[in-house]
């Protein structure tokens, strides 16, 4: 027979959690985070996610972090604070939303999933605004790493895998602050959906809150 107290404690814990916002990468809509969606709401999360419109880099990636922005202002409480997910491209945008448009403020839970942090040479494809800002060296990408210490006043987890063949090079994705989680996984979009990062994902969200810096 369950233990009343503990069935009460559990639903506690879960009815403070944060809600989720997820945003994806080049070329992708909100569908590429559907398993990972299920995933975290059968474990208690609510999470919503956003069409970043155009999706194809032929608008710049400030540009595209201030419709993230828009859409916290529509569906979040002024002062909710909440937990965000960005994978790719979407890892550019949400890092610009966190630490040009305010986001550090209210962002308690970071996670950024396969990211061009340093950029990525297939970026060099296409003349797009978006892909120019996601080149090594660019303006863009010196920017947001001339302060990325910010990102520790979060609890910020990087995911990325040395087999990354969109952000090349793959440790492109690393960086000099965040908890690191390598996960050997062989396809740039499987990071969405291989089942070891669903988990790291979980518990990341799930870590209790560190004092703020």
């Amino acid at each position: 027979m369950s233990n009343p107290r503990l069935v009460e404690e559990k639903w506690d814990a879960l009815s403070r959690r944060n809600q989720v916002l997820l945003i994806h990468g080049i070329s992708d809509t909100k569908a590429v985070f559907r398993k990972m969606s299920i995933y975290l709401e059968e474990r208690g999360w609510s999470v919503h996610s956003l069409n970043l419109i155009p999706n194809n880099a032929t608008l710049g990636l400030d540009q595209l972090a201030k419709q993230v922005a828009d859409y916290i202002a529509e569906h979040f409480g002024p002062e909710q604070p909440l937990d965000l997910v960005g994978f790719s491209m979407g890892g550019l945008v949400s890092r610009y939303y966190i630490q040009r448009l305010g986001g550090i403020e209210r962002v308690q839970r970071y996670i950024n999933i396969s990211a061009p942090n340093n950029g990525t040479w297939t970026a060099y494809l296409l003349s797009r605004p978006g892909c120019v800002q996601m080149r090594p060296d660019s303006e863009f990408i010196q920017d947001l790493n001339r302060d990325c210490q910010m990102l520790e006043r979060l609890n910020f987890t990087r995911l990325w895998t040395p087999f990354d063949l969109m952000i090349v090079p793959a440790s492109s994705s690393q960086m000099p602050v965040g908890k690191e989680v390598e996960i050997p996984v062989l396809f740039h979009p499987w990071m969405l959906t291989d089942h070891r990062c669903l988990k790291a994902v979980a518990a990341a969200l799930a870590e209790p809150l560190r004092g703020r810096v």
